[in-house]
């Protein structure tokens, strides 16, 4: 080693723990520092080994990326490395690599201590929620820290093909590559996700231009597969006047742009940005929502829900629909954040007391949500509505929708017990999902539990579910409620719904939402030999 390169490697020591150099061979060749503390071994028990076998299997292909990446005088990393312990201690390290001109293309490293991470399998990097998590926690440090933080987002042309071409045994070479490649561009070697459709995004320190980025991705990801990836990158800066909530909403906003779109549409300049244009687009689709729930430009449809003592419909469960959504959940979801469930539900509600007046025999369900029910304006209009069709008294029940928790429940059952004086039937929605819970019973007078679809649907099977949904039943029984199941798709689960002692049921078994209310689909069902105990 040269005086020069000493001299380098004595200043990177300054704010390193351990010294490597790496030759040419892939042997370690030099060893200043605290080695036995970071890397459970002596220095001299590494020289001479190969790098590889110093590092855990998962990281190599990362820090491989990490070493064929770097040109002469140029750094990489830092990057959280574990080292192939030789006790069984996991020791992990902040690994930080550069080349130096006179060095006969050696790779010196700097290494910190750092705390061991959970490993990532070769081929794998983090999903999208743990990505989105990570970058979150990495701008709130950056805040402190004033680090300088930026989101890479990266389109990979050509990597499809070359998934398709790839003979089956080399598909895994492939994946490790494309991993280890991601993951060594990234902040601390885990802040990289795909985000499907030949798109990644990345969190790395800002300073270099993405086109620097573009030309090392390619060169490492030339396969040799007669397929070319032609990568193309653009970033977005991770700072701006934004408060940690807003800046993930920013983040998301800005994957799901690059996800829709690609590189088609221009990346946000930065966080602040990114906030503006996705609080504009929320605002757009918020005044379109709203203008659809003044228009009343919805469709309600009908599933049967129907009794397990005889067989009959019992009544129909209003939903609404929107346009060719099939699933209204991410509208009623932006509808309760935007303070517009209380007309979408006052809307439905107008709708569906129309409905009941054309047929005198049909009896309704409609959600109402809970942030709606602890409104006295919709109480109001909704008792004002329901009594100016005296026809429909007995024949319309309201579900308690819980996806926001009721903090008043005590107002929320003044409120519900003001629509039962109209003849109205209160079921509470989903338990044993979401907010609800035991002093959901205790404080609201109701008529019918719905027992939420994922213990019906593992209750034919026994176990713990078996014996929750059999405990629910007799309380409710105890209590005067009758119950619900939902999501009653086979025969199976009908027949252990009924043992269960559950009064009625609702799903595929019995027919799909239709545009107008349909008689049940399902198969007759047999007289229970023991008739459950009802409610009032």
């Amino acid at each position: 080693m040269s005086i020069g390169s000493q001299r380098l490697l004595g200043l990177a020591f300054a704010s390193a723990d351990l010294l490597i150099e790496v030759a040419p061979d892939g042997l370690v060749a030099f060893v200043l520092g605290a080695s036995e503390v970071i890397s459970g071994s002596a220095g001299e028990a590494l020289l001479g080994r190969p790098w590889r076998s110093v590092i855990e299997a998962a990281d190599r292909p990362m820090v491989e990326a990490l070493f064929d990446g770097l040109e002469s005088g140029q750094r990489g990393g830092p990057v959280v490395v574990r080292f192939a312990s030789p006790d069984g201690v996991a020791r992990a390290a902040s690994l930080s690599a550069f080349t130096l001109p006179e060095n006969g293309g050696a790779v010196s490293c700097a290494l910190s201590l750092a705390t061991p991470e959970a490993a990532l399998a070769p081929g794998e990097l983090p999903d999208r929620k743990s990505f989105e998590d990570l970058t979150a926690a990495l701008l709130q440090t950056a805040q402190s820290s004033g680090a300088d933080l930026e989101l890479a987002l990266i389109e990979m042309a050509g990597l499809a093909a070359a998934r398709e071409t790839v003979a089956p045994e080399d598909r895994q070479d492939l994946e490790t590559r494309l991993a280890g490649v991601m993951r060594a561009q990234a902040h601390g070697g885990s802040a990289a996700t795909e985000l499907g459709a030949e798109r990644f995004a990345l969190v790395r320190a800002r300073g270099e231009t993405p086109e620097t980025l573009v030309r090392r991705v390619a060169r490492l990801m030339d396969t040799g597969l007669g397929t070319k990836i032609e990568p193309a990158a653009d970033v977005m800066s991770l700072k701006g006047d934004v408060q940690s909530r807003q800046a993930v909403r920013a983040l998301r906003y800005s994957l799901d742009s690059f996800l829709r779109d690609g590189m088609d549409r221009p990346t946000p300049a930065n966080l602040s940005d990114a906030l503006s244009q996705a609080m504009q687009r929320t605002l757009d689709d918020v005044g379109a929502l709203g203008l659809a729930i003044r228009e009343k430009r919805f469709r309600l449809v009908y599933q049967p829900v129907v009794s397990l003592l005889n067989g009959a419909v019992h009544h129909y469960e209003t939903l609404v629909r929107f346009g060719e959504e099939e699933s209204p959940f991410p509208l009623i979801r932006m509808a309760e954040e935007m303070d517009l469930i209380e007309p979408l539900d006052l809307a439905i509600l107008e709708r569906a007391l129309q409905t009941l007046g054309r047929d005198a025999g049909l009896k309704l369900a409609v959600n109402v949500s809970g942030r709606t029910i602890v409104s006295p304006q919709f109480i109001e209009q909704a008792c004002a509505m329901i009594a100016a069709q005296p026809k429909t008294r007995g024949r319309l029940m309201f579900e308690l929708t819980e996806s926001a928790a009721l903090d008043d429940l005590a107002l929320a059952d003044r409120h519900l017990q003001a629509l039962r004086e109209h003849g109205c039937e209160i079921c509470l929605d989903d338990f044993g999902a979401g907010a609800a819970s035991l002093a959901y019973l205790q404080q609201l007078r109701l008529d019918v539990l719905k027992i939420d679809g994922r213990y019906i649907r593992d209750l034919q099977h026994g176990g713990r579910e078996a014996t929750f949904v059999k405990h629910l039943v007799k309380m409710c029984g105890e209590l005067g409620i009758r119950t619900l199941a939902e999501m009653v798709e086979t025969k199976a689960a009908e027949d252990a719904v009924r043992r269960a002692g559950v009064h009625l049921a609702q799903g595929w078994l019995y027919g799909a939402a239709a545009d107008t209310p349909q008689a049940a689909q399902g198969p007759e069902i047999a007289k229970p030999k023991v008739r459950p105990a009802l409610g009032r």
